[in-house]
């Protein structure tokens, strides 16, 4: 969503030329905003104003360095993630997404205090009041929660500073006070919005339950709970102000209690999802194409939608359209920015429901062969097909197909080495090559026409979706003893994705549960998060990058002109190792579980408390 207000730029000669005479010069109004007083009794304007809230989101999900390339699912192509590798710091905490960055939402929190400060005293329509004042209290809850699930409690600002404000310093709320405060925020928005229809991109009732779901299972999440967080970390169980970061009193299982109500109240809305209704596992075509128009939020997935930012090619130029250049192979002139790591790819179950194992002789000859379908979906691999190439690419390859690898050409017995149109060994690019043998797929509009670097998309980012709730509402009746609930609930994702039901119970059913949720919501900013709440990073962020080398030697008796995907021509060796050092180190450091507020935010306020593994 582009910014509405704009600039009008009117050279200054030709304003002294026309009013030099004029006594009011000093009196007029400025041309490239309007007064407090007209936006807030102009109802256009206040729309205006309004509307300009959203613009904090940023890209989301589809900026180019996506959180997932901070978690063990992908790899970020061009740098180092220093938060991977537990270099950060408060003078070094790179990697902070727009959209969570300290100084950017609290810039749009107290635009939003401002708004709901003058849309108190507004002259304009009682209702047009009511919709944008539900419209400011759910964009200031989604501001604070993103600043709240990165950082811990941070200052709850409830009203705009002025200039004449004596002290402009605040202390951090506890993670409770600013759980109470979004969640009321979204109550609010709930209650204004309620029977209001919405434009899309905007928020809505259903927003708002949603994102309540969404602070409430995080706040339940054992990271938030002192006891379990001390038993699983000594670094956060000994950090004196705990306060800050989750809850040293009170229930859990009534935090749990809470989540699981917040996300069925979402799902009592009524049916906005997308096929959750089969009672059998799908095709593994119709699983491919479900789980791609999900991913596009069109073809009818679009009403599992709740909250989203919108993408018009002739009107905007953000980072997000711009997806396919930052994300195609480099066989395509694309950047590769966002590679899966083959951690993540053995996660891709069998399509029996049985888990890939390179210790199965059949499964490692053939390890694209047979996964779950949102594999196929999800991610670019060797031999999968894809658009045609660029006319300088079609040359090399006319079919079309990823190659990652490195294979011979000629004859066998006398071919040479030839490598892979998409590797770093490119004749078409070689700066750009993917570092694991992988390229993200998901979000990667298929049309045609989009193949290369000079075209955008019109994909929307979607950041609150029904399928996220589902989740919410499964974690929430494991941790509170109603499986039979929870695997009901889960086995109609799984049928979506044409995978079969689970007959798991116990930790083996948490388990699954969470790899679900990994594969169904991979690059969509919830890893990142998961892995923490859950305090699994240790095992999982903690992790090598492990990555895939394949190479294709001809069978006796071939010869092949120009390389092609081939069982036939081709014996292939699949070869998983650790990337080479230097390129990424990760280890992991529990005071990664919250990264550190900037040196420079610390410095302009000494009332402000460092999340402990920092000082």
């Amino acid at each position: 969503m582009k910014r509405i207000i704009k600039k009008i730029i009117i050279p200054l000669c030709s304003v002294i030329l026309v009013t030099s005479c004029n006594k009011d010069f000093l009196n007029t109004q400025p041309l490239d905003k309007a007064a407090a007083a007209s936006t807030w009794s102009d109802a256009s304007l206040s729309e205006m104003f309004i509307t300009d809230l959203y613009n904090g989101i940023q890209e989301g999900y589809m900026q180019q360095n996506s959180l997932d390339n901070q978690t063990d699912n992908c790899l970020f192509n061009f740098g180092r993630q220093a938060i991977m590798e537990s270099d950060v710091s408060p003078s070094n905490g790179s990697g902070v997404p727009g959209t969570m960055e300290w100084g950017n939402m609290y810039g749009k929190i107290r635009a939003a205090n401002l708004a709901l400060e003058n849309l108190a005293k507004s002259s304009i329509d009682a209702g047009m009041i009511a919709r944008l004042k539900g419209e400011t209290y759910f964009m200031r809850a989604y501001y604070y929660n993103q600043l709240l699930r990165y950082y811990g409690g941070v200052p709850l600002i409830k009203t705009s500073y002025l200039l004449s404000t004596p002290d402009f310093t605040i202390a951090r709320s506890s993670y409770a006070d600013c759980v109470t405060a979004i969640v009321s925020d979204l109550d609010s928005s709930a209650l204004l919005l309620n029977g209001k229809s919405m434009a899309s991109g905007r928020a809505s009732k259903a927003a708002a339950l949603a994102l309540k779901s969404r602070v409430l299972i995080n706040a339940a999440s054992d990271i938030h709970d002192k006891t379990k967080a001390s038993a699983k970390s000594t670094l956060l169980g000994g950090f004196a102000n705990y306060d800050l970061l989750g809850y040293s009193s009170g229930s859990q299982a009534a935090r749990w209690t809470a989540a699981k109500d917040a996300a069925k109240a979402v799902l009592d809305l009524g049916d906005v999802g997308y096929k959750l209704d089969l009672t059998a596992p799908q095709t593994k075509d119709d699983a491919i194409a479900d789980h791609i128009k999900l991913s596009l939020a069109r073809g009818g997935a679009e009403k599992e939608v709740y909250f989203a930012k919108y993408y018009i090619n002739a009107a905007t130029d953000d980072w997000g359209a711009w997806y396919p250049r930052n994300n195609m192979p480099n066989g395509y002139h694309g950047w590769s920015s966002t590679e899966p790591t083959q951690n993540l790819v053995d996660n891709y179950e069998m399509m029996d429901g049985t888990k890939f194992s390179w210790s199965n002789p059949a499964q490692a000859a053939a390890p694209y062969e047979n996964r779950d379908p949102r594999f196929y979906a999800d991610v670019f691999y060797d031999g999968g097909a894809w658009k045609p190439r660029t006319t300088d690419g079609a040359a090399i390859d006319p079919f079309g197909e990823l190659q990652f690898g490195t294979y011979e050409t000629g004859t066998a017995g006398a071919g040479k080495p030839y490598f892979g149109i998409d590797t770093r060994n490119s004749s078409i690019e070689n700066w750009n090559g993917t570092r694991t043998g992988y390229v993200i797929k998901k979000f990667m509009d298929p049309n045609p026409a989009i193949v290369d670097m000079n075209q955008k998309q019109e994909v929307p980012t979607v950041l609150l979706r029904q399928t996220e709730v589902v989740f919410n509402y499964i974690e929430a009746c494991l941790e509170t003893g109603d499986e039979a609930t929870a695997k009901t609930w889960l086995n109609r994702i799984r049928f979506r994705a044409g995978l079969p039901a689970t007959t798991l119970s116990g930790s083996a059913l948490v388990d699954l549960y969470r790899n679900e949720r990994n594969v169904e919501m991979l690059v969509e900013d919830q890893r990142f998060f998961d892995a923490r709440r859950w305090m699994i990073a240790p095992t999982t962020f903690g992790e090598k990058v492990r990555i895939m080398v394949i190479t294709g030697k001809l069978k006796a008796g071939k010869t092949v002109a120009t390389y092609r995907y081939s069982k036939d021509n081709y014996d292939y060796d699949y070869h998983v190792q650790n990337i080479e050092s230097g390129v990424e180190n990760r280890a992991w450091n529990d005071k990664v579980y919250f990264p550190p507020i900037r040196l420079e935010e610390m410095n302009k306020n000494k009332k402000l408390i460092q999340n402990p593994g920092y000082n």
